[in-house]
């Protein structure tokens, strides 16, 4: 197993409350499993922490500090006339998790949102108009990522 990409002394940073030793422990193994789960979502191995961008460790903080503000996985609290609302947390609540667009932050950040393939369809130069034939093709290729422009012509692709 990989180092954490942050410590618990990082969370309780992120705390307005100071936690116990069971919290303590709970907080450390929840960095564990959260860095690991970064890295599979960012589809990168980074042993050491350092390797990895920085905002892969603000990910990671962000959602243990937010599991420790919510351990019990509550949906809804209430004292006397105030009420306290979790809304959308379904099965996540209660554990540590990334949203949807954290995990998009992480596939871009390991690489993983970048390019693909993609089929475009293309219309040859001046065949459009009324007196000419209209022509088509599709040309696929891989886009994203370089710095190569993407061929449109025949001719690139023979």
């Amino acid at each position: 197993m990989s180092d954490p990409f942050a410590q618990v002394e990082d969370v309780q940073g992120r705390l307005d409350f100071e936690m116990s030793a069971a919290e303590r422990t709970l907080c450390g193994n929840s960095l564990d499993d959260m860095s690991e789960e970064a890295r599979y979502h960012a589809g990168q191995a980074w042993p050491l922490p350092e390797d990895a961008p920085r905002m892969v460790r603000t990910l990671v903080l962000k959602s243990v500090a937010r599991y420790m503000k919510n351990l019990d996985g509550l949906v809804q609290s209430r004292a006397g006339d105030e009420t306290l609302g979790f809304t959308d947390l379904g099965d996540k609540a209660g554990s540590p998790y990334f949203t949807e667009a954290e995990k998009d932050t992480l596939r871009t950040l390991g690489g993983k949102g970048e390019g693909g393939f993609v089929s475009a369809p293309v219309t040859a130069f001046r065949t459009s108009g009324r007196r000419y034939k209209h022509h088509e093709s599709t040309l696929t290729g891989t886009v994203g990522g370089g710095n190569d422009p993407f061929p449109f012509n025949e001719e690139c692709w023979n």
